[in-house]
C-alpha cells in the first residue's frame, strides 16, 4: 500500500497520532529531503529506511518505488513539509499506483495554504490555489493574468527570493487590491501581513525576506474585509 502521509509545516507537535503509526509500521519511507524527514524521524524515534525521492529523480525513484509496491511492501511518501503532492512530488507516483491497481490512501494533516487561508482575513468560502508561479517576469504576467477575473481568493507560493518580484508583478495585473503574507507558519516565528498589495511591496522592499511565502490576493470584485486595512498590519 502506498501512503500519502502529511508532515508538520513546522511545529513537530502538529503531526498526528495515525502519521506516526503509519510512520512506524511501513517498510519504507521515500522522502522528498531525507534530512530533514531524519529529523523528524529521530524526534519520534522512529527508525526506517529512507529512499530519496524529489523532483530530479522522480521517474527512477517512482520506478523502485512501484517495484516496492508489487512486491507487497509498504511505502510511506512524506514531502518536506506539509501534504505529498500540493506543489511538491509525488502526483505522478499517485497516478502510476492509480494505474497500477495499487491501494493509495491519505493519512491528513497540515498544508500551508489552508492555514494561511484561514489567517489571512481574506474570503474563505471559495478559492484557487495557484501553487509556485513562473520565475520568468514576462511568463509570470501572463500566468497571473489568466485570473484576472476570477472572484475566488487567489493562493500562490513563492521564494523569498522573489516574493517583491511577485508582488510587483500582481500589482500590475491586479491593481493594489486586499492582501496577505504567510510565513513560517506553526514556528516560533510566524508572521502574517496583511494589508493592500501596494503597503505589502513596500514592506517587503524594507525588509529581508526569509523563509517560504504564502501569498493570498482578494478575488476580482471581492468585498474589502470587514475593517479597513489601513497600513500593513502584521501579526507574529
Amino acid at each position: 500500500m502506498l501512503y500519502l502521509v502529511a508532515t508538520p509545516i513546522g511545529n513537530l507537535g502538529d503531526i498526528t497520532l495515525r502519521a506516526v503509526d503509519v510512520l512506524r509500521a511501513v517498510d519504507v519511507i521515500a522522502s522528498e529531503d531525507t534530512r530533514k524527514t531524519g529529523i523528524l524521524l529521530k524526534h519520534f524515534d522512529i527508525r526506517k529506511p529512507q529512499l530519496a525521492f524529489q523532483e530530479h529523480n522522480e521517474a527512477r525513484a517512482g520506478e523502485r518505488i512501484m517495484t516496492m509496491l508489487a512486491e507487497g511492501q509498504s511505502v510511506a511518501l512524506v514531502t518536506e513539509a506539509g501534504t505529498p503532492g500540493i506543489s511538491d512530488p509525488g502526483f505522478t507516483l499517485v497516478r502510476r499506483a492509480i494505474a497500477a491497481g495499487e491501494t493509495v490512501t491519505v493519512v491528513p494533516g497540515p498544508t500551508a495554504l489552508i492555514v494561511a487561508l484561514v489567517l489571512s482575513g481574506l474570503a474563505v468560502h471559495s478559492f484557487t490555489f495557484r501553487g509556485f508561479p513562473p520565475r520568468k517576469p514576462g511568463a509570470r504576467r501572463n500566468f497571473l493574468a489568466m485570473d484576472r477575473e476570477s472572484p475566488h481568493t487567489l493562493i500562490f507560493y513563492e521564494s523569498p527570493y522573489r516574493v517583491e518580484a511577485f508582488l510587483r508583478d500582481a500589482l500590475e495585473v491586479y491593481g493594489d487590491r486586499a492582501a496577505a503574507l504567510a510565513r513560517e507558519l506553526t514556528k516560533l516565528h510566524e508572521t502574517v501581513q496583511r494589508g493592500r498589495l501596494s503597503e505589502l511591496l513596500a514592506a517587503v522592499g524594507q525588509t529581508t525576506p526569509k523563509g517560504e511565502y504564502v501569498v493570498l490576493i482578494a478575488g476580482a470584485g471581492a468585498p474589502s474585509p470587514l475593517r479597513e486595512l489601513e497600513g500593513v498590519e502584521t501579526e507574529s
